[in-house]
């Protein structure tokens, strides 16, 4: 029996772009890069407070820079990955606790999760951008 897995065929190298991950899976990698992203561009949020707060000049110098189309597609990344690393995040903790974790409610979570973070996203961009 041991001899049968050795001989096993087994792929030489992993075609990434033949892999097709499930939507729990795409969620989940999706969760991992926008907690990175977050992490990452923290200095940037945390300059951006510090201006609005800190004096009259600086809220003139916050509103120049968050006037920029560039800066405004920015910081909605950043409240997509907020709002995403939020939402999935909840589903974990769910997982955790052995709530939802067969196939389909697996799916129907994952799929509750991408849509409540756009709707989010969108909410919030929406109100706090434009």
């Amino acid at each position: 029996m041991a001899e049968l897995t050795i001989k096993k065929k087994r792929p030489k190298h992993l075609d990434v772009t033949k892999i097709r991950l499930p939507l729990p899976g795409i969620l989940s990698i999706l969760h991992r890069v926008s907690g990175a992203g977050l992490f990452l561009l923290l200095p940037l949020l945390l300059w951006l407070f510090q201006c609005s707060v800190d004096s009259p000049e600086s809220f003139g110098t916050f509103k120049a820079v968050v006037s920029f189309p560039l800066v405004k597609l920015v910081l909605l990344g950043l409240i997509w990955a907020f709002c995403h690393h939020f939402c999935a995040g909840i589903r974990f903790l769910f997982l955790d606790m052995h709530v939802g974790v067969d196939l389909p409610s697996a799916r129907l979570t994952s799929k509750i999760a991408f849509v409540v973070s756009l709707a989010l996203t969108v909410l919030l961009g929406a109100k706090l951008l434009w």
